[in-house]
Formats: C-alpha cells, structure tokens, sequence
C-alpha cells in the first residue's frame, strides 16, 4: 500500500518515473545498499514499459553465438549511421549481458528466448534470431494491495480485457477457434481463467509483454522496500553549489520536499505527448497533419524539461526522432483510442496504399521503416495517412486492426466507420475517398505476381523478419497473396509512435550533460530521458527496452560507486 510522501524526506536516490528505466536503476542501487525512492506523476506506475512488447534486445545473451558481440557492434555501426556513440556501444554491448544475468538473478525479473530476428538480419552484422528475449508471463496477484496501481495494458491490443502470449502459436489459437477442436479448447480455457481472475480481482492476472515486465520490476522494487510514489509528479529540481541535491514534488496535502544525497533519476518516459515539442519535430505535424501516440499521455517531456532548468542539454537532432508506429483510430464514446499495427500488415492478402491507390514501401518491414517511409511518400501533402486494403476470405482469416477475424461480426466496425468496404475495387476507392484508378492498377500489377508468391517491385517477404509475422501456412511466400474476392476492406492508417528517441545529452553512466559537456552535479537520466544509442533508428524488437534496463543497471551502479 502507498502511504503519504512526507516534507523534508531524505533518500540516496531518488528516481523521478516508474518505467523499464527508472526502476532497474532503483533496484540496482538498492541492491547495492542505496536508500532509493521512485515518485510517479501517474496514478498508475509501469509507465510506457506496461503498454509495450515487453522485449529486450541483448546481443551476447546466452541464446546468441560465441561472436554475437562483434557481430553486434558492426551492425550497430551500419544501423546507427553517423550517430554511432562508440563508447556507449561498447558499454551497452559489453554489459547487455551482465544485466540480464543480475536482474535473473537477484529479482523477479525473467525473460524467456524469443525467434525474432533483428528488424534488417540481411544488413552487415544482422542476425536471424537470438538477440530479442520477452518477459516471462506473469501472476500479477503477487502484487498484492499493489496491484490495483500497476498500469493496465493498452486496451486496444487486449481481447475482452485478455492479453495474449507473445507469441504467434497463442494468437493462433484465437484465429482458429472456430475451426479446430483443440484451438477452441484452448480458448475456452483461457477465457474461463480470464473470467475467474476478473471476478476475484478486478482485472486478469495473467499478464505477458510489457506488463509483465513492469509487474516483475514493481514487485522487486517492493520486495527490496524501495516506495513507489504515484500520483507524485516532480515541479522542480533543488540545486545546492550547482549540484542537483533533491526535487519540489507535488503530494497528496500540498508542495514537499524530497532531498536525494547522491542523485536525482530523470525517468519521465521522453516527449512523445509534449504537444510543443513534436510539433516542431514530427515532419507530418508541421505540414498539418495528425499523429496518435499510443504511449501512456503523462509522457509529456517532464523529465527532459526539468533537465532543461539546470542547464541540461537537450536538441532534436535524429533524422528521425521518435520510434513511428502506425496507427488505426478506434472510435470510443469520447473520441478515438489508437491501434498500433504490429501484426496485421506482415499477412498475405493484405497490401498498403496511399490515397492515390498507389503502394509506397514493403509492407511487412518494421513498423518504424513503414512509419518512415509513409511520412516521406506523403511529402507535399497535408494529410500523412495509407489504407489497408483487403479481400473477404483474406479479413475473415486474419482480421485487420482492431477488427477481429471470423467468428466475431465486422458489422460493428463497418457501422461505426471503423472499416470502410465496397462491392467492388471502384466502390471501395469511393467509399474511402482513395484514387479509383490508381488503386485499381495497383491492385492487378501486384495480383499478376502475387499468384506465384512474388512481389519484385518491394520485395515482400525477402527477409528472415518480413516472414516472422507471416502465414507460414501460405506458398510459396507467406507475406504475398492477391486480392481477388468481394467484398473488398480498406482502413486508414495515420502516425502514431512507441515513444521518443531523442532525449537529454549524458555519459556512459547517465550523468546529464549541461551545453558545454560537462556532467552536472547529481543528475541522472535513463530511458526515454536520455538520448537513445539506436541514433533514430530502428534494429530490432527490443532496442528501446534493452538499453533502459543496461543502463539503468550502469547508473545504478554508478551512483552506488561500483566500477
């Protein structure tokens, strides 16, 4: 149970937000006998960590090959470009593997092997699997009186409030409860322990993802007495002689105090619902467009701003400055909630198009090289959007966004503007507003090559990654099927993001720098608050996660004053 965070209390650390980052650095320092506190803005904690994958990218782990670090290093180098940091890549790659041991070790935190490849195996240094590992599903009843504070997942990727394993068999199931004796069996079972777990505690305790993960992270931090604070956002930061030595935090019955002796933790999630700031980074915004974040709303650049008032050093400087997620808009009673695309478009049958009707990018790439590509192909135009287009049988086996496949009715979504659906191509283009023409032609030169598997105008379907989320069921290539019988689907996407990668200048260890490079006294950022090693790029699952947690795992140490 929370209690009240009192005036003039003093810690060794004190961590301001409840993410990936934050919280191992909390652990780490305890674990090595720091007195740590964690306040939190939110009512919840978790922070963005509790809506994601909950995948780590550890190269060196004990999955990947003897050379997997060097491998590492030469695809870093490829991936990040001229942002390539050689001291924090070596740091994160020569530690990756530390952390992970210490946190399977010493706390609650698991993680189990996963077959992702990394999001471009073909480029110099890239691997076909081993580097991503996922948070070992979860009782979160573990929690107790505390669980009630845990953030839910994002609602728009649970089913009846019932988040699925990370991994497709699980989600197989689901597609085929209709048609296999043993995949409904399997969903009767999780349904009716689903159901059992909402009645006995308000919500389902059988989490995966990122969910897991943050639970894991929350009840180690429990179990080690380190507070977490909700409901507690920091207002100021105290500096004594230039040093920061504490934090003005906005509590329960007014202003306190709440001195740190050796640092203060900016932990606050980066930037990505700070209105002010993405408009002048985010291309499509400038030019009028929309953008839907997924990510929790209290991500409103806190931490980089209260870095900002001591001279911290921030700029936007990646080419691209967030992790782009494309997104779908779901209507609610108040507006709309965002569905990241994160499986559909890797199915076959299921192709992208702009409003011209003209495909613009390989539709089974990463999420954020689609984001990418779709901000770049709308140049010129004010509205940055493509539409999912897809056939009958090709909607009913896979579903597309948040409309599921068969049994479930696609009336719904048809009713409420969700999908939009024609008899044919021409009423579909019409309907969606989409070019009849163009997306007429697209549609029969990407047929005249689908039947046969191929797609020689992007390559769908090349790669070890473009595969993974695929139909392994279809041949001869299991992203590429043409769409052939009406009724025909379409559903707008517009720009969303899993969270910022530009972030606040640091050392290795996390020491904020002030404009002239020098560390300042007794600040610290991690996670999102810190600019990311990936140089606005993207590698592959787990590349936002994975540095969280190393070198949250560094600057804990480092405060503890372990080499």
């Amino acid at each position: 149970m929370q209690t009240r965070l009192r005036d003039g209390t003093e810690c060794d650390v004190l961590v301001i937000g409840s993410g990936a980052g934050g919280m191992a650095t909390a652990i780490t320092a305890a674990k090595q006998g720091l007195d740590v506190i964690i306040i939190e803005k939110a009512p919840v904690f978790g922070g963005t960590t509790a809506f994601s994958g909950g995948v780590v990218w550890i190269p060196g782990n004990p999955n990947c090959p003897p050379d997997d670090i060097a491998q590492a290093r030469e695809y870093m180098k490829h991936e990040t470009g001229n942002f390539y940091d050689e001291s924090a890549v070596n740091a994160y790659l020569d530690t990756g593997a530390e952390m992970l041991a210490f946190f399977e070790r010493e706390t609650e935190v698991k993680f189990s092997p996963s077959l992702y490849p990394d999001y471009h195996p073909d480029a110099p240094g890239g691997a076909d699997v081993g580097r991503s590992l996922t948070a070992t599903p979860y009782d979160t009843s573990a929690l107790g009186d505390n669980l009630k504070r845990l953030r839910p997942p994002l609602s728009t990727i649970t089913f009846m409030g019932m988040m699925f394993n990370s991994s497709n068999a699980d989600i197989k199931h689901f597609f085929n409860a209709t048609k296999s004796v043993r995949s409904f069996a399997y969903v009767a079972k999780r349904l009716a322990a689903h159901a059992a777990e909402v009645v006995r505690y308000g919500r389902g305790t059988h989490v995966t993802s990122g969910n897991a993960l943050a639970a894991r992270l929350a009840k180690s931090c429990f179990d080690l007495n380190i507070p977490i604070y909700t409901d507690s956002p920091a207002r100021d930061l105290l500096t004594e002689h230039g040093a920061v030595v504490g934090t003005k935090v906005k509590g329960q019955m007014g202003d306190v105090i709440v001195r740190a002796r050796k640092g203060v933790v900016l932990a606050a999630g980066g930037f990505a619902h700070d209105i002010a700031k993405i408009r002048e980074a985010y291309p499509h915004l400038k030019r009028g467009g929309e953008h839907l974040s997924p990510v929790p709303k209290d991500n409103t650049g806190d931490g980089i701003d209260l870095g900002r008032t001591v001279g911290g050093q921030f700029e936007v400087r990646f080419p691209e400055t967030s992790a782009w997620m494309p997104v779908s808009k779901v209507p609610t009673k108040t507006g709309f909630k965002p569905f990241p695309h994160l499986i559909d478009r890797y199915k076959p049958g299921i192709i992208g198009v702009l409003k011209s009707g003209k495909r613009f990018t390989n539709e089974s790439a990463s999420y954020h090289d689609v984001g990418a590509a779709m901000i770049k192909a709308c140049e010129g135009e004010t509205e940055t959007a493509c539409w999912l287009i897809a056939d009958r049988p090709t909607i009913r086996k896979y579903g597309l966004g948040f409309a599921k496949p068969a049994p479930v009715p696609l009336a719904p979504y048809l009713k409420n503007g969700y999908l939009v659906s024609g008899k044919t191509l021409a009423d579909l283009a019409r309907n969606a507003g989409i070019d009849a023409r163009g997306l007429a032609a697209t549609i029969a030169t990407y047929n005249k090559d689908a039947v046969r598997g191929a797609d020689p105008e992007f390559g769908r379907g090349a790669t070890s990654f473009n595969r993974y989320l695929a139909d392994p069921e279809v041949g001869p290539n299991p992203c590429v099927a043409p769409i052939t019988e009406g009724p025909f689907y379409a559903l707008k996407l517009v720009m969303g993001d899993l969270g910022t990668f530009d972030g606040l200048a640091t050392t290795v260890e996390g020491q904020v720098l002030d404009t002239q490079g020098t560390p300042i006294g007794g600040l610290y950022a991690v996670g999102n608050d810190r600019a990311s090693i990936m140089g606005g790029n993207y590698p592959g699952a787990g590349i936002t996660l994975g540095p969280a947690l190393t070198f949250g795992y560094i600057t804990g140490r480092h405060l503890a004053g372990v080499a």
